[in-house]
């Protein structure tokens, strides 16, 4: 089903839900032509993520589709600015709907040239809690990476990466490499296959 209300959508199985997604992201986010993207590497197709987690359904389905992702007993999500920013934030609005309260942090890429000088927005959280990165889109893993050892270098523990889309080009192999976990809601494939059906 790829119609839902936002109504039907705050109650949906999590396989319609996912389904949902999938049909916004080939909708909305995705784009052939001629690219270069922040890898620097060109590509035939972009994928604009923002176009999505920035809708208020993209955000509910997101929310609630990565929340059910988290491993167990993480208290945090974050990921690096600016593609994270509504997904961190929908996945912790959506936690406190269903009780489970996950906070979210901001990373910034370069470190706030004013007041703290922080390079993670939010709340400060103990050494060693469990915080898990999350993207929108990985390429080659790097933009993720910078999270991850940014969070690391604060003090938590990060052992997974979850994007909604992997576009299948070394980043699940560079994060394994890191001794990371990596997980994505969709490949590239699924998302060109819906993408050539309209």
């Amino acid at each position: 089903m790829t119609d839902l209300t936002l109504a039907a959508l705050k109650t949906a199985p999590l396989a319609q839900v996912r389904q949902y997604l999938l049909h916004l992201l080939a909708t909305h986010a995705y784009k052939e032509g001629d690219f270069i993207l922040s890898s620097g590497q060109p590509s035939t197709y972009y994928i604009n993520g923002k176009l999505v987690t920035l809708r208020a359904e993209g955000a509910l389905a997101i929310g609630r589709l990565l929340l059910t992702e988290l491993p167990d007993q993480v208290e945090a999500v974050a990921g690096l600015t600016l593609g994270a920013d509504p997904i961190v934030s929908a996945v912790s609005t959506v936690s406190a709907y269903e009780e489970k309260p996950v906070v979210a942090l901001i990373i910034r890429k370069e470190a706030k040239g004013h007041g703290t000088k922080a390079y993670i927005e939010g709340p400060e959280l103990a050494p060693g809690t469990k915080v898990v990165v999350l993207e929108d889109v990985v390429t080659t893993g790097k933009s993720a990476m910078l999270a991850v050892e940014r969070l690391r270098n604060a003090g938590y523990q990060v052992d997974t990466v979850i994007s909604l889309v992997d576009r299948q080009q070394g980043g699940r192999e560079f994060y394994q490499s890191q001794g990371l976990t990596f997980q994505a809601l969709f490949t590239i494939g699924d998302i060109q296959q819906v993408y050539r059906q309209k």
